[in-house]
């Protein structure tokens, strides 16, 4: 349980907040105090040098005028030499144009032939090379030249200390060390403070969720601290509002399951008792009787046959016998299966088949869905009406359309009529012996083709429904 407790708090919200938060507070501290301390090496190194070049180029002058490059004996320039290399810390080497070593500040190599790539470039390019840190010492070349005469005479190769520099960064590095730490513990302590606040209106979203499942509170959430728990808090109120809708459909639809089965019962029960209830029935009354029995026992097995259908629809893996067939065929079919039914309201059933469609279909299926249709334009038609079924294809779907003559249907019934037991005008919806179910199936057998049904009426002038397919059916 308490392995469970952590993995679920390394998952949330607030954890991920609090890292990221201590990431942002820590790794700029990081990275803003080692610049630092490289800007200040660097500037001082650069202010040293700066310095050095300075005091060399007033030594040369010096060496120039006392001819020092031939006669080393200069006390000035010797003593100047000595007070540069000390107060810097390092070494300083004086050669002529021979490459050969007139003063060592160390006074281990006067006399030799120093051979150094710096000193070559510094008689090649006339100017001062650039200088170089090698651990913690800093070299440069110093040309030593005089003003009337371009030719370089000699050279300075300047060794300087930057142990103090280097001192000075370590000194600055503890303390960047301990400027981090302090930053890390305010980190964690803002970071432990922000992800809380920041957190917080999700809690209130979680809360007020479980308050409302928990059947505490019947209006909808609102919690607009943020633009995404507006978002979230919305997202829920219409799955609410949509929930609701559904669990009233549901009612309505067990109620009307309820009436819709009873209401066959109730009228054999009356018929029959009807018949117990007399004596001597005659046999002409007795038949009308019985034959009324019937039709009831009829329209009951009707209304379950489709509700079984509807149950087998509303499975998930509702089995599909697919097969690749031609549609004008199957909708040839149903027409002459239809035609009789029509005749005898002497209503024109018309097919228009703009080109030869084959798909891939579940016959049976499809064609109870179609005939649904075709039969309801039919039933709701006027005398001497007609009913026009359409066929077309692009490269992609089929479309077929059934339009008819017939009474319409009134706007405001037009989003329900695919609702189960839904009845536009349910008196005459009874005397044509409809179950209300037809068209739900119909809806339901064209989605489980992943196909689409749309309707467009006006009253009294007829209705059209047009259905679109899918040509290749995918799984």
């Amino acid at each position: 349980m308490v392995t469970k407790k952590k993995t679920k708090f390394f998952k949330s919200l607030r954890f991920r907040i609090f890292i990221i938060l201590i990431i942002l507070g820590i790794v700029p501290g990081i990275i803003v105090t080692q610049l630092m301390i490289h800007y200040y090496e660097n500037q001082a190194v650069e202010v040293s040098v700066s310095a050095v070049r300075t005091e060399c180029a007033i030594l040369c002058d010096q060496i120039i005028k006392e001819n020092y490059l031939n006669d080393s004996s200069s006390e000035a320039v010797n003593s100047k030499l000595e007070l540069l290399s000390n107060v810097y810390g390092g070494r300083i080497l004086v050669v002529d144009r021979d490459f050969k070593i007139v003063r060592d500040t160390y006074h281990v190599e006067e006399g030799r032939t120093l051979v150094s790539s710096k000193v070559i470039r510094c008689f090649k390019n006339g100017d001062s090379d650039e200088f170089k840190k090698i651990g913690q010492m800093i070299e440069l070349v110093v040309p030593v030249k005089s003003a009337d005469v371009s030719q370089v005479q000699g050279a300075m190769l300047v060794n300087i200390s930057g142990s103090e520099i280097a001192a000075i960064a370590g000194d600055l590095e503890q303390k960047g060390i301990l400027i981090i730490c302090i930053i890390i513990v305010l980190s964690l302590f803002l970071a432990y403070i922000l992800s809380t606040v920041l957190v917080k209106p999700l809690a209130r979203v979680t809360k007020a969720i479980e308050d409302l499942t928990d059947g505490y509170q019947q209006d909808e959430i609102s919690v607009p601290d943020y633009t995404e728990t507006e978002l979230i808090t919305d997202a829920f109120n219409k799955m609410l509002a949509r929930m609701k809708v559904l669990d009233e459909s549901r009612s309505e639809f067990v109620s009307n399951v309820s009436h819709e089965l009873k209401t066959p019962m109730t009228s054999m029960k009356v018929l029959a008792d009807s018949l117990v209830g007399q004596q001597g029935v005659p046999e002409d009354l007795y038949q009308e009787f019985m034959r009324d029995i019937t039709a009831e026992i009829d329209r009951e097995n009707r209304i379950i046959t489709d509700l079984l259908t509807l149950v087998k629809m509303d499975k998930k893996n509702a089995d599909l016998q697919i097969q690749h067939m031609s549609i004008n065929q199957l909708l040839e079919d149903i027409l002459k299966r239809l035609r009789p039914i029509a005749d005898k309201r002497n209503i024109d059933l018309i097919l228009d088949s703009f080109r030869p469609v084959e798909a891939d279909v579940d016959e049976l299926k499809f064609t109870s869905a179609i005939s649904n249709l075709v039969e309801n334009a039919i039933k709701y038609n006027v005398d001497d009406g007609w009913v026009r079924v359409s066929l077309d294809a692009d490269h992609k779907f089929f479309y077929v359309t059934v339009a008819d003559s017939g009474m319409g249907i009134p706007e405001d019934s037009l989003s329900r009529i695919f609702e189960r037991f839904y009845r536009v005008d349910k008196s005459h919806s009874r005397e044509i012996g409809g179950t209300g179910l037809g068209l739900a199936i119909t809806r339901s057998t064209i989605g489980m083709h992943h196909g689409v049904i749309k309707v467009f009426s006006k009253e009294g002038e007829g209705t059209t429904f047009s259905v679109r397919v899918p040509l290749s059916y995918i799984p």
